[in-house]
């Protein structure tokens, strides 16, 4: 390893025994629930990660801390649904999140439950839910109930995807932070298309007529 390496290893090890990872790990987490900038799920997995290949920080402080914040970002992103609406900002009106806001929209109103609950794990997800919770009026008191339950298995989820890698590569805490945050990131991704894939073929679906088959027409081609 060269010296970079070596001080890069250094800085993230002091800063995983130190009293500063607590806040470092809510704060990135709360604002990753409506800035998608650093993952935080990359934050939460890395340093569950170096809590099993070097003992710090404790996991069973890291894992609330972590669902904590997730509750704590998500119900300020509701916050910002319900004062400023889905379509104020020029970025809520490009066609990728108008799609994605109409999506959840409509999810919240035929299964609430199951969609606020996976929205947590997709990072661009989480933020058209929660926003979109807010500006419909979901009322807040059972979507804090949601998002409390799903903040905890984001956090269990995260937490035993980076001590797995830590247990794993306990000799080597650097490489184990950067596979279990690259796999984290790379999960959330997955699930993400995922999702967009079933969406499509949800609404393609709901586009054919009654027979199944494309409208066709005069001239007998598909429209």
């Amino acid at each position: 390893m060269d010296e970079f390496g070596v001080a890069v290893t250094n800085a993230i090890l002091a800063l995983a025994a130190s009293p500063w990872v607590y806040p470092a790990v809510f704060i990135l987490t709360v604002l990753d629930a409506f800035l998608v900038v650093l993952p935080s799920e990359s934050v939460v997995a890395g340093f569950a990660a170096l809590s099993m290949s070097t003992g710090s920080p404790p996991l069973i402080t890291l894992a609330p801390i972590a669902a904590l914040a997730a509750m704590t970002g998500d119900s300020l992103t509701y916050l910002v649904g319900r004062r400023v609406g889905t379509s104020r900002f020029a970025w809520m009106r490009r066609p990728t999140a108008v799609k994605a806001l109409g999506w959840a929209q409509t999810s919240l109103d035929r299964r609430p439950a199951s969609v606020l609950l996976t929205a947590r794990f997709i990072p661009f997800g989480r933020i058209a839910v929660n926003l979109s919770a807010g500006a419909c009026g979901f009322r807040y008191r059972r979507f804090v109930a949601l998002t409390a339950v799903g903040g905890a298995l984001w956090a269990a989820y995260n937490t035993v995807l980076g001590a797995a890698f830590g247990a794993w590569l306990r000799n080597n805490p650097l490489l184990a932070v950067v596979l279990s945050t690259v796999i984290a990131v790379a999960l959330g991704v997955a699930i993400d298309l995922v999702v967009s894939r079933v969406r499509a073929c949800r609404a393609y679906r709901l586009a054919l007529p009654a027979d199944g088959a494309p409208d066709q027409d005069r001239n007998g081609e598909s429209i």
